[in-house]
């Protein structure tokens, strides 16, 4: 069963504290997220972007 990501909102972007728009990196832009799949922890900065 398909459900809202909690990480976007359902929207599947994400937005920093500068107002930039990034790709759900959870949902991967989606929105969704099946009910009880994995995540991975992601390393990012103070301004909560994703380090690579």
């Amino acid at each position: 069963m398909k459900v809202a990501c909690v990480a976007c909102g359902g929207t599947g972007k994400q937005v920093d504290d500068e107002g930039w728009q990034y790709k759900c990196s959870v949902c991967r832009g989606t929105g969704l997220r099946m009910e009880g799949e994995s995540t991975k922890v992601l390393s990012v900065d103070e301004n909560n972007r994703l380090l690579d």
